[in-house]
């Protein structure tokens, strides 16, 4: 805790403020009372600087995008034991989760989209997946009924991801739509 403390903002503000102090006293603009004004401006920075930010729920983008390439080298590995289609849609979502991982910083500031994009990319599509590939391959391929099911899954989430790309992307949409109606009233 008291080396949390240390490196934290308010004490760093504090410091600041007990440096001007003592500079104070060695320009002679403070007499012998110098270590109270010291003390002063310390307590005036440590209280009037932010606090630290509370990450309840941590970052977990980089960790996200590490076990997708993962998936999907699993599932390309795993091609032959597949329907023809599954590689390329498990790729195409994991496209898109990729891009909107990439901005860690934007997503955490919509927590249903980054709980959208977490679901998708840290449940769903993993459990699509694993669970075609946990099933025995002689009973899948016995099976039609498996393969169509996981087809089935990988359109539901690939739709999924490309709503939820819409709502990530859809100030830049509104700001290109401006953009084209003052570069159209501006011609007229």
């Amino acid at each position: 805790m008291m080396l949390r403390y240390l490196g934290s903002t308010k004490n760093l503000a504090g410091c600041v403020g007990g440096l001007i102090g003592v500079v104070l006293h060695l320009t002679g603009v403070v007499g012998w009372f110098w270590p109270f004004v010291v003390g002063a401006l310390y307590a005036a920075g440590a209280l009037l600087a932010p606090a630290e930010k509370v990450r309840l729920v941590p970052d977990t983008s980089a960790e996200l995008r590490s076990s997708l390439e993962t998936l999907v080298r699993r599932v390309s590995a795993q091609a032959s034991r597949m329907p023809p289609s599954v590689v390329d849609t498990a790729g195409r979502i994991a496209e898109v989760l990729r891009d909107l991982l990439a901005q860690p910083a934007r997503l955490s500031a919509d927590p249903d989209l980054r709980h959208a994009v977490v679901r998708l990319a840290g449940t769903d599509l993993p459990l699509s997946l694993e669970t075609y590939l946990n099933l025995p391959w002689w009973f899948a391929a016995r099976r039609a009924g498996a393969g169509e099911e996981l087809v089935a899954q990988l359109g539901l989430l690939e739709a999924e991801a490309h709503r939820v790309a819409e709502r990530f992307y859809a100030s830049e949409v509104d700001r290109q739509a401006d953009h084209t109606r003052y570069l159209r009233d501006r011609d007229a």
